[in-house]
């Protein structure tokens, strides 16, 4: 969830863009093969969301993310699915979202919020320079939606899975282009490599991670870490401060 500095180092990026011209953080341009796209599996995820204050741990939901391999239009395409679950209030959200095979570029996604018993849907389409509402989605709330994106931008609602295609190592960093789907204008945000960590998982098993940060813009904001296992870069942890002193923690389950 900022350096490459080296000459060496530019092999690692072959189709994942430049490094800027201060050779201390990696661009990583919508459209280009990314270095690790083959860390994505099909397969789920499972993530409990809670919130803690001190030693109080609120449980917030179930979040599930299921990665497909599927055709669409006669092209290979990657699907992600996404659901939570809450156990403290009747809601649940879905998340329906079509890639690029290799590199990710968002095609479309389709939201569906459902609560007290009322469905919103809200779809999307991804174009080279702009996000719109989807036209032919039934019910669609979102079909007025018209962003421009002169440049291309990943899907913010998916930055789990991209982050795991990154050639991540000691001190890489990279400017990457999101937008929240629904959200305003797109935007550059920077994501940094600050070290390793392992993980020591309650049965005793230790997962060696890296561990990335970044601040979403908002310096005001203590930053946000996440553990990626080194092996699969699958997500592994997810810490997010609040500055009221709680945290949002997202923990895989399995």
């Amino acid at each position: 969830m900022k350096a490459i500095v080296a000459a060496s180092a530019l092999a690692l990026l072959v189709g994942l863009g430049t490094v800027s011209a201060s050779a201390a953080v990696t661009s990583v341009p919508v459209g280009a093969p990314l270095a690790r796209f083959d860390r994505i599996k099909p397969g789920v995820h499972r993530y409990l969301r809670y919130r803690q204050v001190g030693e109080t741990f609120t449980p917030a939901d179930i979040w599930t993310r299921e990665i497909r391999f599927e055709p669409r239009d006669g092209q290979p395409r990657l699907h992600i699915v996404q659901h939570w679950d809450s156990g403290t209030t009747p809601a649940a959200k879905t998340l329906d979202s079509w890639f690029e095979v290799g590199t990710f570029a968002p095609i479309s996604h389709v939201r569906r919020s459902t609560k007290d018993g009322q469905t919103k849907v809200e779809g999307y389409a991804f174009t080279a320079d702009r996000v719109v509402g989807l036209a032919d989605l039934p019910d669609n709330a979102a079909k007025a939606y018209d962003v421009a994106a002169p440049q291309r931008t990943f899907n913010f609602e998916t930055d789990m899975e991209l982050l795991q295609a990154l050639p991540l190592k000691d001190g890489f960093e990279a400017s990457i282009n999101f937008l929240h789907p629904g959200g305003g204008d797109p935007a550059p945000y920077l994501f940094r490599v600050t070290g390793s960590e392992v993980l020591t998982t309650p049965a005793g098993g230790r997962i060696d991670c890296w561990v990335m940060t970044t601040d979403y813009n908002r310096p005001d904001f203590p930053a946000t870490r996440f553990w990626l296992a080194k092996d699969s870069q699958v997500m592994v942890k997810v810490v997010s401060p609040l500055p009221d002193g709680s945290a949002v923690v997202k923990v895989l389950l399995y």
